[in-house]
This record gives structure tokens, sequence and C-alpha cells, in this order.
């Protein structure tokens, strides 16, 4: 089978995906929940015209000439309006988010005034609006203010409860299962015996879905043999994951056996292989609604796989509008050879200079096998298919990668 170049990789993982269905939940959980439907204020904000600060609510006609004696005839406090109209050589004592009472069209702050009884003494003109938030400054009813698809930030949440919002309607989280292979492999904390080495592809990669709003399903370590791999994508399928992610066993050894399985249980795959560096035995196809994408073992390469193909598919499935990574361009740190038919991603660290512009400079040992390096990247420096050398200071693309 040809390679597929990335691009079109992304695409066929992408192809036919709809959002999950919907569900309510209350505002306190709705934190990096994705929005099912647009949500329209429900109330004007503020609701009635307010003073913004502590002082004297007047009529700038008043004041006009200083200093001016007003009589104070009443009192404005959040929550507790002056119910009556000023009147002309009338002043209301306010405080910050006091209903401006009728009448007045000004709020005297209490620095610029002196207090003598009932009279109070303005030592400072002020124009009129002066200090009053306006009804409706913020939002009104009926404006739509969070549109569906936004992944809501604590700012969002603020926003919507503002809007009278207690509950929001959401996408379900998509369920990703994630599945190990190999007879190498053994958990953190044991002893590894001759051969074997610990596991690590499995914890970044629950870390990068759940960072993306998704549950995870550890599905554990499925052994060498058709039997157990079988049992773990029947695992996957029973706990309706949305996704399975498998790391390892989608080369072509003897002993890589995802492909043979996943298409025993009647996965079609789409592809298998694509023209990516790192992460060429790459594979993909559907079992049912659950989509099956099957990582390359060594953990840089699965890192990257799935941060460049899961995490697209687990923003569409919850209905997110920014699917895709975000392209930047960058300073390149240092010379870089010309590329192969594959598409290179390299590990970068991202700096900026004083000029504002960030530079990336590949670590020096791009090996897909290498977590140190992988652990002081920032960014991921993109290379197309037999693109020419480029000196440093030329500019390249990157995305930036999480954290």
């Amino acid at each position: 089978m040809a390679l597929m170049p990335a691009a079109e990789a992304l695409a066929a993982i992408l192809s036919g995906v709809t959002a999950l269905p919907e569900e309510t939940v209350a505002l306190p959980a709705a934190h990096h929940r994705v929005l099912a439907r647009d949500l329209a204020a429900r109330r004007t904000q503020p609701p009635e015209d307010m003073s913004a600060m502590d002082g004297y609510a007047v009529r700038a006609a008043d004041v006009a000439t200083i200093p001016a004696r007003l009589t104070v005839v009443g009192e404005a406090a959040a929550g507790r309006p002056w119910d009556q109209t000023l009147q002309a050589g009338q002043a209301v004592r306010i405080f910050t988010g006091g209903v401006i009472p009728t009448g007045a069209d000004a709020v005297v702050i209490q620095e610029n005034t002196a207090r003598d009884g009932d009279i109070v003494i303005v030592n400072e003109a002020s124009k009129v609006g002066r200090n009053i938030r306006f009804a409706g400054i913020d939002f009104r009813e009926g404006d739509v203010l969070l549109p569906a698809g936004r992944r809501l930030s604590d700012r969002n949440l603020s926003l919507a409860a503002s809007m009278n919002y207690p509950e929001i309607p959401v996408r379900r989280r998509p369920r990703v299962a994630v599945l190990a292979t190999g007879d190498e492999l053994v958990p953190p904390g044991s002893t590894p015996g001759p051969g074997q080495i610990i596991l690590s592809n499995g914890f970044a990669l629950r870390a990068l879905a759940e960072n993306e709003g998704a549950e995870t399903i550890d599905l554990g370590i499925a052994a060498d043999t058709i039997e157990s791999t079988t049992a773990a994508i029947r695992a996957a399928r029973d706990s309706a994951a949305d996704i399975l992610i498998s790391t390892g066993g989608a080369s072509v050894g003897d002993h890589d056996l995802m492909n043979v399985a996943l298409t025993a249980e009647g996965v079609e795959m789409a592809f298998w292989k694509i023209a990516l560096r790192p992460g060429k035995p790459m594979m993909h196809g559907r079992l049912g609604p659950m989509r099956v994408i099957g990582l390359p073992g060594n953990p840089v390469s699965s890192y990257v796989c799935a941060f460049l193909f899961m995490v697209p598919l687990i923003r569409a499935l919850s209905g997110r509008t920014d699917v895709h990574h975000t392209i930047e361009h960058a300073v390149v740190g240092k010379d870089l050879a010309a590329n192969d038919q594959r598409q290179d991603y390299l590990r970068a660290r991202l700096d900026v200079r004083d000029d504002g512009v960030t530079v990336a400079t590949p670590v020096n040992h791009q090996d897909s096998s290498l977590l140190a390096n992988l652990s002081v990247a920032q960014g991921l420096l993109i290379r197309a298919p037999h693109a020419a050398a480029a000196a440093a200071g030329s500019t390249c693309p990157f995305i930036r990668l999480p954290g």
C-alpha cells in the first residue's frame, strides 16, 4: 500500500464525522465543555443605568458652575434604588452599582465633593453621562454572545451566568479508549526483565485526550497474541468508545498484530502507512461507530501522530469550530537539510527575540524514541515533502505543542 500524504490521512480520519449528541449540564460543570447551541442573553446587562463610582447623582446642569451647593435628598446603594425623581438643586448619595435616579444624568465622584449636613458642595463640573454605566452597555437581551462550537473558558462561564443560564447545552464528551500492545511492555514501577521496557505512551495519550475534553478508558497492555489483541478491541467496542487508540503492532513484523486483529473484527482500513516523519506506520479504520487509529509504538511517533490526528478528531466529535491546529510561522534557529518524500515534524524549542519574532530551533536529535527531547520541545517545525534546504534565519511553519 502506497504511503498516504499526511493531509489526506487527516481528511480520511475526519470524513463523515458529526458532533456527538447534546446534553445539559449545570453551569459549574460546563468548564471546557463545548456548546451545542448558540446562547443568547436572557436579560440586559446592566438592566438599568447604574453608577460606576461612589459619589452623588446630580443633574449636570446643576454643577456646570462650581462650586455648586446641592441638597442631598436621598441615597441609592446597589440593590436599593431611590424611587423618587431628582429635582433642580438636589443630589442623591449614590454608591457603585446603584441605580441612577430618574432626573439625574451624571455622577460626581466622592473625592470632588465636601459634605455639610444635608448640603453637598461640588468642586468639579461633570458632563452628562459622566461615571454612568448605561443600560445594555455590556449586552442586551437576545444578543448571541456564546456561539455553538465554542469550548467554554472560565471567562465564558462568568458571561453565561450573567446571561442568566444556570445550565448549559453541551456536546457529550468523546470517549477515547487507549490500548498499548507488546510483550516487551511493563507498567511504571516494575522491574523490567530481559528485553522489556517501561510503558510510557498511554500516559501522554490519555492526558492529551483529556486536555481536549475527552473521557478516557485505559485498556492496559495487550500481549502479542491475536487472542489478547482481539479481546482488547472488543473491550473498547463494548465500552462504547468513540475512538480506539492503539500503540504498537502497526508495522509489518511477525509480532505486529493490530492490523490482522482489527481486520478480523470487521474494521475496514482507510489507510495503513502515511508519508510522515515521525509516524509512518499508522493506520485508521472504523468498527461500526467507533473510529480506530493505530499509532506507532515509538513514544515520540505515538505522541506526534496523536497530536496531529487524534486531537482534531476529538475536536470534531465535540462539535468544536476550531478543529484544526493553528499554523504559525517562525524564524529557523539553525540550518535545515533538504527533506525527502515524507512530511517532517521536527521537535523544536521556541524562543521570542527582543523584536517579538519567534525562533524555532530543532532539538539536536530527532530520533522517534527520545522522550527527553520531546519533553523540552515546545513546537513542531513543519517540513513539507521534498522541501529544499533552509538556512538559519529563513521562515518555516510550525504548530505549538500543548503547554
